[in-house]
């Protein structure tokens, strides 16, 4: 997951927000040792790069390990370029090193 630079939490203001219980242990299960907190800071990061414009490429081409062509369903960003994707475009999902799937334009991996 792209990384943020870290504010130290003394300098964070406290919200708090209610999440159904399996939402919550779900959320622990993925964070391992980051913790769900932080884990739910880096999504809303994220989510609000990718909305303001200011998105960050999360992973580099080296991080993909194989790609699988694929038509979007949906809008997607690029995980590499940032472009839109747009729904019935072709488009390629790409397995990182990680193991996840990510979204890749067609662009993307051109040499």
């Amino acid at each position: 997951m792209h990384t943020i630079t870290r504010t130290p939490t003394t300098e964070m203001e406290v919200t708090s927000i209610r999440l159904e219980r399996e939402l919550k242990e779900k959320l622990k299960d993925l964070s391992g040792n980051q913790g769900y907190q932080a884990l739910i800071r880096d999504i809303l990061w994220n989510y609000v790069q990718q909305k303001s414009g200011e998105w960050k490429p999360r992973f580099s081409k080296s991080d993909i390990r194989a790609s699988i062509a694929a038509t979007a369903q949906q809008e997607e960003r690029c995980v590499l370029t940032g472009d839109i994707i747009l729904p019935q475009q072709p488009m390629f999902l790409g397995l990182t090193r990680n193991g996840d799937m990510v979204p890749l334009s067609v662009q993307s991996l051109a040499d």
